[in-house]
């Protein structure tokens, strides 16, 4: 059982959970598109790829609210030791921008599927267009998609080396508080 003084050293441990679980999934939904070229355009196999990477995005999407839900109804952790107020900041907006990838990068999924005269599938279950059927804004959304994915490497790399360097250079809590590990 951990105690109150470790627990409260980390985050919630359903943040912790869908921390990872999104990374996860994040990393199945860049892997689906960037192997979905290895099947001819029309095959079912290629057509599997495409509506899982939709699934998966999604997941990603709702998994991103209800993390900021329940991280506003527990507290932070502090990192111990403190670091400079710049490196604070740089982390905020960092989490700013990670959040904004995990919300914007799904949605823009989804306009560009219903501009292309498509309802986005969901596991299975085709949700309603948010727009209709527009060539010239799928283009638009189809640009916006691949240059925040795109986007996207440089922020979660950036957000893991910044997690590596405060545990192995800093010597700080930072990487601790999102693990499942006592130490």
């Amino acid at each position: 059982m951990t105690s109150p003084a470790t627990q409260s050293a980390k985050f919630h441990p359903a943040i912790i959970a869908i921390h990872w679980l999104t990374f996860l999934l994040i990393i199945a939904a860049y892997a689906l598109m960037e192997f979905k070229g290895v099947f001819p355009k029309d095959s079912p196999e290629r057509a599997i790829m495409k509506s899982l990477h939709f699934s998966i995005g999604i997941s990603v999407l709702l998994l991103s609210f209800i993390r900021i839900v329940i991280r506003f109804m527990t507290k932070v952790p502090p990192i111990v030791p403190e670091p400079p107020a710049k490196q604070q900041l740089l982390a905020k907006l960092v989490h700013v921008a990670l959040y904004g990838f995990m919300i914007g990068l799904p949605l823009i999924g989804i306009l560009l599927v219903n501009s292309h005269g498509h309802g986005a599938v969901f596991w299975g279950v085709e949700l309603p267009a948010l727009i209709g059927e527009d060539k010239s804004l799928g283009h638009l959304f189809h640009e916006m998609h691949e240059t925040v994915a795109n986007l996207g490497y440089l922020l979660i790399g950036a957000h893991a080396a910044a997690g590596i360097y405060h545990h192995h250079k800093m010597k700080d809590n930072t990487l601790l508080r999102m693990s499942f590990l006592k130490k």
